[in-house]
């Protein structure tokens, strides 16, 4: 058995989708890219989930999970046993729901731009869902709350004006991650080649410089983002390397080819955990050919 286990390939992190069900269905959504979500009568009890995902946390020696659906708040009961099973958890969350007190805990809640901007993509009102949600969260909760934007070429303008919304806020940072596009994508989000996302980037850099303690991406992880950088990232995927996707279907876990689905740009990538981890492991000293 202890044999079977050292085998197994090692994951340091793991993603799970433990709900397709949303409040939201925002326009940019890779998990309603094909249309309507998996049933929700089809989601894995809490029981179940659980016992398959203390399960992987063995197998797959997993220290940190990032909770996602849909919107993940709308189970609590899984999110309240299962980040028990893992040292770090981060939670991603549209804001429309108030985040409950979790130990060891992250929270993402995703905002999109100024309200006007934001609501084109993620629905009518829900800017200002996610600052009331803000408003509420006590100033002794004990989980951290950062806000992430999906920049693409539709908001990319409108970035400097959302860093001045969220600063007064209960929101502890802001990152920013790209979109991510599929193989055949004609949505005006995408801005069909590196060289055309630069300007984005190089805005976000910016950003960094101006708000070095507000925006968390780490410098380095933007420069990787740059045109003449992102493809040595992309061409072998840390993520694909150190992150399991885990996504519900029926009553198991299937592990698709990339956690932003199986249908995806590569040479397009904007993810922000691709190139997070790729500073990381540059700032280890860890070469990657």
């Amino acid at each position: 058995m202890e044999y079977e286990k050292k085998t197994l390939p090692q994951y340091p992190a793991a993603m799970v989708n433990i709900t397709n069900r949303c409040t939201l269905r925002c326009k940019h959504c890779f998990i309603f890219r094909d249309g309507n979500p998996n049933n929700p009568k089809e989601e894995m009890d809490t029981p179940a989930l659980l016992a398959k995902l203390a399960k992987l946390q063995r197998r797959h020696g997993i220290q940190t999970m990032l909770w996602m659906g849909g919107e993940p708040l709308l189970r609590p009961d899984v999110l309240q046993g299962g980040v028990k099973l893992f040292v770090r958890n981060t939670i991603t969350t549209n804001g429309t729901l108030a985040p409950i007190e979790l130990p060891n805990c992250i929270y993402v809640i995703s905002v999109d731009g100024p309200p006007e901007v934001n609501d084109a993509i993620r629905g009518k009102g829900s800017f200002r869902k996610v600052m009331d949600t803000l408003s509420r969260i006590p100033q002794n909760f004990a989980s951290t709350v950062l806000c992430q934007c999906v920049v693409t070429k539709d908001n990319e303008d409108s970035l400097a004006e959302l860093v001045k919304l969220l600063r007064p806020t209960r929101a502890e940072g802001l990152t920013f991650s790209f979109y991510v596009p599929c193989k055949v994508d004609t949505s005006s989000f995408t801005w069909g080649s590196l060289e055309r996302r630069d300007q984005a980037v190089r805005q976000v850099m910016e950003l960094k410089g101006k708000y070095p303690d507000f925006v968390w991406n780490k410098r380095r992880s933007l420069e990787l983002m740059l045109s003449e950088k992102a493809k040595s990232v992309t061409s072998r995927c840390p993520s694909k390397e150190q992150v399991l996707p885990l996504y519900q279907e029926g009553k198991e876990f299937v592990m698709p080819y990339c956690c932003y689905g199986n249908d995806v740009d590569c040479d397009l990538c904007g993810a922000w955990v691709v190139f997070h981890l790729a500073a990381k492991l540059e700032e280890a000293g860890i070469t990657r050919p």
